[in-house]
């Protein structure tokens, strides 16, 4: 179930144009399916695209190293935020029931205890997508909230809103007049402390036409970052990742089972899929915000304005699998020097990093090996190269296998990725005394004739080319 709306007058000539270039590069695509050339030479890749802060021009990628997206807005971000892809990602645009998501979050954050829902004669009336949900009809409010995700019911971010609204304004009556007005505030006020800069929610549901024409309006990078709130929540994600489902409802005193189907095609399409929130109306067109979760890496994906309902699903797949389709395990041992030693109190051979110079004397280093020699990383090959940079330390005295003798730390991009100790793999005696004073006297001799005062450092690790072709670290 869907929102809708006619359009206006202004968007009818936007629509109309983004139409006519849709008709026209199917059409090209038929000739090349009879022509034999595969359609895929006609991926809707554009140059100002961004990969990671760079243009895919600026970049110089091949298509098949791009995603291939109808939408015309989109993001995609990793749980920390990391923006991997954006096209138009800042551009304002209609968000339609995607909107249900902030409604979602103050609810969640703002809901009495043990609330009962009512549903009034308004939130019934709301028509469109709905949950079935009648006038009088009374639930908990688990079921409600599934009542607004499953199915994207509007009837149910209204009856939210109103009963919501009317709580929070009993303890701050300048949020608004009305229940919803209070409850839009919060909306708001919720979307300004995200860091969603260019976002104004008018109203609980995302209907944008006749009545609720407004200011309504958001971006993919912020919804991105309402995307990743959002599934802080451990009740969101349990709703929005099992599909359809069923709650209960007390209709005219006596319990009823209504069913909620949802409206989340991607479950079922993509078996990483975990949710969260469709939207369509005409003004803003399919959309959708996904996630999904594979080997502990989540992503989020918002896709605006795409060609059709389903294409909105392939889009934030395709998004989806193009990140991990790109993500290498890189080991950050990269060394052909390896010793055996006793180490973490067992008997193995461990890369040889470095050979760092112990102080005390003139001619003697200390290999050295990863604090954890196994230890790998997960990189964005599309970012370039990972470059190194060893910092030793000036060990003295006997220094003892595991003991640290410098740092090693690994950059993408000049972002410091990972950081390593140094830690040496063989124990090195301290000079005795005897010793010691000769090491000083040669030393203040061979600071007469600028000889060394001690052995030089040596690293053996070297970080491999990602792709020659691409923006290398520095």
């Amino acid at each position: 179930m869907i929102e809708r709306s006619e359009p206006s007058q202004a968007s009818l000539s936007v629509c109309s144009q983004s139409w006519l270039a849709r008709l026209v590069l199917s059409c090209m695509l038929a000739v090349c399916v009879a022509f034999g050339t595969p359609a895929t030479s006609w991926a809707d890749v554009r140059k100002a695209d961004i990969i990671v802060d760079v243009s895919v021009e600026e970049r110089g990628l091949t298509l098949a190293e791009c995603p291939s997206i109808d939408s015309e807005y989109a993001a995609l971000v990793d749980e920390n935020g990391e923006v991997y892809f954006s096209r138009e990602g800042d551009s304002t645009t209609q968000i339609a029931s995607i909107t249900k998501v902030m409604t979602a979050i103050i609810a969640l954050e703002n809901a009495p205890d043990n609330l009962t829902v009512v549903v009034s004669e308004d939130a019934a009336s709301i028509g469109e997508s709905s949950a079935n949900l009648q006038a009088g009809d009374e639930l908990d409010f688990n079921a409600a909230m599934k009542a607004l995700l499953v199915p994207s019911g509007n009837d149910a971010a209204y009856a939210l809103a109103e009963c919501i609204g009317e709580a929070v304004m009993r303890d701050n009556p300048s949020l608004g007049d009305t229940p919803i007005r209070a409850f839009v505030a919060l909306m708001n006020n919720k979307a300004e402390e995200l860091g969603c800069t260019k976002t104004i929610y008018d109203n609980p549901h995302g209907l944008d036409h006749d009545v609720y024409a407004g200011p309504l309006r958001s971006t993919a990078l912020d919804q991105a970052k309402v995307a990743r709130y959002a599934m802080t929540f451990p009740e969101i994600r349990e709703i929005v990742s099992h599909g359809d489902t069923t709650i209960q409802v007390k209709r005219e005193g006596k319990e009823e089972t209504v069913e909620l189907e949802t409206t989340d095609g991607l479950l079922e399409e993509y078996e990483y899929a975990i949710g969260i929130k469709t939207g369509h109306t005409d003004l803003a067109g399919p959309s959708f915000m996904g996630a999904a979760s594979k080997d502990g890496r989540e992503l989020y994906a918002v896709v605006l304005d795409s060609s059709s309902e389903e294409q909105r699903f392939n889009d934030a797949k395709t998004l989806f699998e193009w990140y991990y389709d790109h993500v290498k395990e890189l080991p950050l041992a990269q060394s052909d020097e390896h010793a055996d030693v006793n180490y973490g109190g067992e008997e193995r051979s461990v890369p040889i990093i470095a050979e760092v110079p112990h102080y005390d004397w003139l001619d003697r280093t200390i290999k050295a090996t990863l604090k954890d020699p196994d230890a790998t990383i997960s990189v964005f090959d599309l970012e370039g190269n990972v470059s190194q940079s060893v910092v030793m330390d000036e060990p003295r005295g006997t220094i003892n296998v595991g003991d640290k003798v410098g740092t090693i730390t690994f950059r993408q991009r000049n972002m410091v990725i990972a950081e390593q100790d140094l830690v040496a793999a063989e124990r090195v005696e301290a000079p005795n005394p005897i010793e010691a004073l000769g090491i000083l006297w040669q030393r203040l001799v061979g600071g007469l004739s600028g000889s060394d005062a001690q052995a030089s450092p040596r690293v053996y690790n070297v970080m491999p080319i990602i792709d020659n072709n691409k923006t290398s670290a520095a």
